[in-house]
C-alpha cells in the first residue's frame, strides 16, 4: 500500500495572466501610438527610438517597434498588479488601467524619459520634468485599452 502527500499552499506566484497582460500592453501600445502619430510625430520618430541610438534620423517604424516592446513590458507588469490586487470585474480592471497608464506618465514618460534623452544627447530631449499634458492622455488611453483587452482576453489565452 503506498500513500501520497500532497500539499497545498502559496507558491509565490501571482495569479495575473502575462499573456494578457502582454496582448493588452501590444494592443493598448499601438492605440497610444497611433494617437502620437496623430498628434506629434517626431515623438514617435525622433524622441523613442533615440532612447537606444535608433534615431536620428526619425524612423517612426523603429520607434513604434520600440514604444510597442515596452508597452508588453509595461503590460506584463499591469497582469502582476490584476493578480496581486484580486481584481476581476471589467470596470475596476480598466480603472486600474488608466491608473497604471497615468503611473508611467509620471515616472517613465515625465521623469525617466528626460534624462534617458539629455544623457544620449537626443535632439528630442525635452525638459525635465516633462508633465506634457498630451502625454497624459496618450498614457491614459494605453491604460484604458490595456484593461479592457487583458480582461476580455484573460480567460483565452
Amino acid at each position: 500500500m503506498s500513500t501520497t502527500t500532497e500539499t497545498v499552499g502559496d507558491t509565490g506566484e501571482l495569479s495575473g495572466n502575462h499573456r494578457a497582460g502582454i496582448l493588452g500592453g501590444i494592443v493598448g501600445a499601438l492605440a497610444m501610438g497611433a494617437l502620437v502619430l496623430a498628434m506629434s510625430p517626431p515623438v514617435l520618430a525622433v524622441a523613442i527610438p533615440s532612447l537606444y541610438g535608433l534615431a536620428p534620423p526619425p524612423n517612426p517604424g523603429l520607434g513604434m517597434v520600440v514604444h510597442v516592446s515596452h508597452g508588453a513590458v509595461l503590460g506584463v507588469v499591469f497582469a502582476g498588479l490584476v493578480g496581486a490586487l484580486g481584481i476581476e470585474d471589467t470596470a475596476r480592471r480598466v480603472g486600474l488601467g488608466v491608473a497604471w497608464g497615468v503611473v508611467t506618465w509620471i515616472g517613465l514618460a515625465a521623469l525617466v524619459m528626460p534624462v534617458w534623452l539629455s544623457v544620449v544627447g537626443s535632439p528630442a530631449s525635452p525638459p525635465f520634468p516633462n508633465f506634457a499634458p498630451p502625454s497624459l492622455l496618450w498614457h491614459a488611453v494605453y491604460g484604458a485599452v490595456l484593461g479592457g483587452v487583458y480582461t476580455v482576453t484573460a480567460t483565452r489565452v
